[in-house]
């Protein structure tokens, strides 16, 4: 694998498999490379096929736009495939690099043989990365990591600049998710996101319900894997019920919040705006991580303690530990990285 820096130099990285994942030195290379991810709080899909939306999709204030190339609409005979990567392609020509949202595009996955063909219909300096559909396990996200070189390189992009994010709907990927994270550097995101009647529904056979029980674990089961292979900031979805109720969408992307997501996909623009809200800190939250990273600051330039605050019946959370002052640096960061604390 090899990593690209400016002026078209590259420097040769690492290889993977050397050492197996979990091997101290990869792990801490991948948890390095993946330090400066940013937060995705919504994660936009858009029908590829539909050219009104795919013209619009920057223009709902979601963090990042999934433009879907892989199966936008069904049937989705080739000659419509060509009509809409020529589409496309004409759209990423116009967008100017930087900025929000990010672009990414679901592909045809590798095994498919069809999935360079739709790299070269959107890969330039504006493509954050792609997300990879019918992940199995590693040797999937290797074979899209070697076709993004590919790319790169026909496009005169910086290697491994293009990040690649494992949709998760096989049982296989479910059970194997760390290995997945852990398989390229170009993992940044990923998550344990859920269906009503698709393709995670077809693996695992549940049946879906508004509060989320039947998939608590699998969401649980990845966030864990996601972190334990340094993602920052995992992405969960997608919110299965009725588009109107804002009440059950609400709920749910609270729980997902609460569980420790940071961010969700979601299929309809109409819910950007609640989704944002319920994945940003709270100007109370933002006050006492401030308050803390304060008064830790204060005691360790004047060498006193212990620090204490608010109310003594609060227990733990009055007696304040070095961890909870890492803790609310931690979310400081995230709060900075959203625009919302200085």
């Amino acid at each position: 694998m090899a990593v690209g820096v400016d002026h078209g130099v590259v420097e040769a990285a690492p290889h993977f498999s050397r050492g197996g994942v979990g091997h101290p030195n990869i792990v801490n290379i991948v948890t390095m490379m993946r330090a400066e991810a940013t937060p995705i709080r919504t994660l936009l899909f858009v029908a590829g096929s539909d050219e009104e939306e795919v013209r619009q999709a920057a223009d709902h204030g979601a963090d990042a736009v999934v433009i879907d190339l892989e199966e936008p609409r069904t049937p989705f005979p080739e000659h419509e495939r060509e009509r809409t990567r020529a589409m496309v392609r004409g759209v990423f020509d116009a967008l100017r690099p930087g900025g929000t949202p990010r672009w990414f595009v679901r592909v045809q996955p590798p095994d498919t043989g069809q999935t360079l063909k739709d790299l070269r219909a959107v890969v330039g300096p504006a493509l954050t990365g792609i997300l990879l559909p019918k992940t199995y396990g590693p040797a999937d996200v290797h074979k899209a990591d070697a076709l993004l070189t590919c790319a790169e390189a026909e496009y005169g992009l910086p290697l491994g600049s293009l990040l690649i994010y494992p949709i998760l709907e096989t049982a296989q990927s479910l059970r194997l998710a760390y290995d997945i994270a852990m398989a390229s550097e170009r993992v940044h995101y990923m998550g344990g996101a859920v269906s009503r009647f698709g393709d995670i529904h077809q693996a695992l056979g549940y049946r879906w319900t508004a509060e989320g029980e039947e998939t608590l674990f699998l969401r649980s089961k990845v966030l864990v894997d996601a972190r334990a292979a340094g993602i920052r900031y995992p992405v969960s979805g997608m919110w299965g019920g009725a588009r109107d109720d804002i009440d059950g969408l609400r709920r749910w992307a609270t729980a997902l919040r609460d569980l420790g997501y940071f961010g969700m996909m979601i299929g309809d623009p109409a819910h950007v705006a609640i989704v944002n809200e319920i994945f940003s800190p709270t100007k109370e939250e933002i006050a006492y991580w401030q308050d803390l990273d304060r008064l830790a600051s204060e005691a360790e330039a004047r060498g006193t303690g212990p620090i204490l605050y608010g109310d003594p019946n609060q227990g733990e959370g009055h007696v304040v530990h070095i961890a909870h002052v890492g803790s609310a640096r931690k979310n400081l960061r995230w709060a900075r990285e959203l625009g919302l604390a200085d």
